[in-house]
């Protein structure tokens, strides 16, 4: 049951590959004065449009896994997915690198996941240690990722537009590669170069809506109580890969599969019943793109994707019929992991039992990895210089 799917899994992974989407991008695009490549796959992109442009300009911001030389281009390391002091002088650099642009220039933003943490620049009177406070907040409570950004945009002189705001008058071109389900440009790596989610005032209210308001650092409620800024100048945005499309080119590797339409969102218990819910449908294989989320209870380790492929396993537990299921992150690490996720079928519960482990606790802590690790079934890619959010797939026999 399990063989093919992982093949499966990194079609979709491959259609992402960020090099070939940018050359394809940039063929009668004009010349930059300036390139700004930011995320996860900040290097691979820059490395195309170098390739494109040889000569320009170039500051790539990455994670460590993510990490390499790049002729022409200077490459800086941030944390992810809690901001760091490599995330704070990134923040930095890239507004003074687009600060230094005049009229009639223009800069070449290449924007994939993960941009959030990464490149960091607070507002006035909050410290890199509030941010990462507010986001080890926004994560174990379970928000998703356009919640999360909400916040982020307006305690940023970066996201929401800042990057844009910076660079004015010179015009800024960006190439989108989406982590985020439904490509709400504003969502992906907080939008540097688009108008923000919402402003302060609704930042305010979904923390008041899931009582995180008091628990937010007082410089950070301080900060949500200033006005909105300023207005983003004009610029053009392309998206050129997207969790969509990955989750085709799966149904191209796999035509006799179902995708199904409805991305796999929402806490990570009720997309594990949506998945079993599937076992009804008869033999086959089913596929899903999407995002899910974890409330955090614990102190283990694990991520979104080995979670829910525990919790699956669970859901089909004493199933009559032979199953399989992956889920993945497409940039090979899931939360703070060095698995992209799992692929468990239906003998992971009894090898999770034979290594002496209770599941059922280890699920309350959060602690899906080592248990995943007992039965063999973390999916393991490496880093994918890629980031178009997560891909599962289901077969039944």
């Amino acid at each position: 049951m399990r063989d093919g799917l992982i093949d499966i899994f990194m079609a979709g992974v491959t259609r992402a590959e960020p090099d070939r989407a940018v050359r394809t991008a940039l063929r009668d695009a004009p010349t930059p004065d300036l390139i700004l490549s930011l995320g996860k796959a900040g290097v691979a992109m820059a490395r195309a449009a170098l390739d494109h442009f040889p000569g320009v300009s170039c500051l790539v911001v990455t994670n460590p896994e993510n990490a390499a030389d790049l002729s022409g281009a200077t490459v800086m390391v941030g944390g992810h997915p809690v901001p760091d002091e490599g995330s704070l002088a990134a923040g930095e650099a890239m507004l003074n690198a687009a600060d230094g642009l005049g009229a009639g220039q223009r800069c070449l933003a290449l924007i994939s996941g993960g941009g959030s943490a990464l490149a960091v620049a607070p507002v006035n009177g909050v410290s890199l240690a509030d941010k990462a406070e507010v986001s080890r907040l926004l994560l174990g409570a379970g928000l998703d990722i356009k919640a999360m950004n909400l916040i982020r945009q307006n305690l940023s002189r970066l996201k929401g537009g800042g990057l844009a705001r910076a660079a004015a008058p010179a015009t800024i071109d960006a190439l989108i590669l989406s982590d985020v389900v439904g490509d709400d440009l504003a969502a992906i790596a907080s939008g540097p170069t688009v108008p923000p989610l919402g402003n302060p005032t609704a930042a305010r209210d979904l923390l008041r809506r899931h009582d995180l308001w008091d628990r937010m650092p007082e410089t950070c409620r301080t900060a949500l109580s200033r006005p909105a800024a300023t207005a983003v100048p004009g610029g053009t945005t392309r998206l050129i890969g997207s969790n969509r499309l990955s989750a085709e080119a799966m149904l191209a590797a796999a035509p006799d599969a179902t995708l199904i339409e409805t991305p796999l969102e929402g806490d990570v218990s009720d997309a594990a019943a949506v998945v079993a819910a599937r076992v009804a449908a008869g033999p086959g294989m089913t596929l899903w793109g999407g995002e899910t989320t974890v409330v955090l209870r614990g102190d283990g380790r694990g991520g979104r994707n080995q979670e829910l492929a525990l919790r699956v396993a669970l859901a089909l537990r004493g199933c009559p019929r032979p199953w399989a299921f992956l889920s993945g992150g497409t940039d090979g690490r899931d939360g703070p992991t060095d698995a992209a996720g799992a692929l468990v079928d239906d003998g992971t519960l009894a090898r999770i039992a034979d290594a002496g482990i209770d599941i059922t606790a280890g699920l309350e802590a959060n602690d899906s990895y080592p248990m995943l690790q007992a039965s063999g079934d973390l999916l393991m890619t490496g880093g994918t210089g890629t980031n178009v959010a997560d891909l599962q797939i289901l077969r039944v026999g």
